[in-house]
């Protein structure tokens, strides 16, 4: 029986680490071949050349390089273009079945478009979100156009993912597969993550990672900088800052950073923590702070306290371990108190994560290991009840 072809596209620390359970579930099944491609920012030294680690638990994949760098406009486009021509060639001599691609980024839009061209069905995760503060929800709801198959995180997202017209029939409330992660995740404790960072752990600690909020009128440079005069005010709090991902305006982000940790004793900088190292920093430490999508899809499972600044995850279904506020030092700052007081830790110690649900990864294996191929060549828009204006 000849086995189905998944190909799976990872581009950054953060989606290889989400898709990490799903993979292992592909490579495991005998009647599936796991084809693993490896892109973006996995390649690029700044980033910390991410590759590595997938090497650790994988043997075979493929490396297809994208021209990241300059992070302007221009640059990013002709790059999405670059990597649309280059996976054009790879699934033209390398065919799967079933593409698979996660989430919102820019380079995952020309993966879509590319397998949407040479007629090879797309599975999308992670959509139906909203994040009104990006470039990426543009993106998100691009790719839910473009893909057969959908995978979403929470009944809402479903809901909206056919609201936008896509069959029922195709739609699946999964749940996250980061939350999954959690639970099946050996974690370190507090001496081995100090030993393998090099880093000491204060009384208070905060894991810090903040992206560039691509649609705000504020410079990058000024919404760094309102973050860290903030954290400033913190002098006996230990700090672990990871660089930013390679959006426009990052390497600004990561020149400050750089600068402030110089500068700052108790703090560190690091370009990727790994997912081990990653999730066994949100158990130790008594904040999750910036704008990561994974403080609001992973953090709260651990009942650590996140604080969302800005707009970058404004729309996305948040549980009341997170706090949100706006780009401002004084709002920041009162916020982050209170995170640590006691009154907020103890109203959060028995939340529930909305994303949870039990078996994530072997549910999304399951229909593409099931569903017929044949029924995904067409596209029929799904078209709710509504009301019509006369004119």
């Amino acid at each position: 029986m000849k086995q189905r072809e998944i190909a799976v596209i990872t581009s950054t620390r953060a989606d290889y680490g989400i898709l990490y359970p799903l993979l292992k579930q592909i490579e495991q099944d005998e009647t599936l071949s796991l084809k693993l491609i490896v892109t973006g920012a996995h390649l690029v030294k700044s980033q910390g050349f991410t590759y590595k680690e997938i090497e650790k638990d994988f043997t075979h994949f493929v490396k297809i390089p994208m021209q990241l760098g300059a992070n302007t406009p221009e640059a990013n486009s002709l790059a999405m273009a670059q990597l649309q021509s280059d996976m054009t060639r790879h699934f033209t001599k390398n065919r799967a079945d079933l593409v698979v691609v996660l989430g919102d980024r820019f380079e995952i839009l020309s993966v879509a478009l590319s397998a949407m061209m040479l007629h090879i069905p797309l599975a999308h995760i992670h959509g139906g979100e909203l994040t009104e503060g990006a470039l990426d929800d543009a993106i998100r709801h691009a790719i839910t156009k473009l893909a057969q198959l959908h995978f979403t995180s929470t009944q809402e997202y479903a809901q909206r993912v056919i609201q936008m017209g896509e069959e029922p029939k195709r739609v699946f409330y999964v749940g996250a597969l980061g939350v999954e992660n959690i639970k099946k995740t050996k974690l370190l404790s507090k001496e081995e993550l100090e030993n393998s960072l090099d880093f000491s752990f204060l009384q208070y600690n905060f894991l810090v990672t903040y992206h560039p909020e691509t649609l705000s009128s504020i410079s990058v440079k000024k919404q760094i900088e309102t973050l860290l005069e903030a954290l400033a005010k913190f002098p006996d709090v230990g700090i672990i800052f990871t660089k930013s991902n390679i959006d426009e305006g990052a390497e600004e982000i990561n020149k400050v950073l750089e600068e402030f940790v110089i500068s700052h004793p108790n703090t560190m900088l690091i370009d990727s923590l790994g997912l081990v190292r990653y999730l066994s920093a949100i158990k130790i430490v008594d904040c999750v702070v910036g704008n990561s999508s994974s403080g609001i899809l992973e953090v709260p499972s651990f009942q650590t306290p996140t604080v969302d600044i800005g707009n970058r995850q404004k729309g996305r279904v948040a549980p009341k371990s997170v706090l949100h506020t706006p780009l401002n030092k004084e709002s920041i700052i009162q916020t982050l108190q209170k995170a640590l007081s006691q009154e907020f830790l103890s109203s959060i110690v028995n939340i529930k994560s909305p994303y949870e649900k039990e078996d994530t990864s072997i549910a999304i294996k399951e229909v593409l290991k099931s569903v017929k191929l044949e029924d995904l060549q067409v596209k029929k828009f799904y078209d709710m009840e509504c009301k019509h204006t006369k004119v």
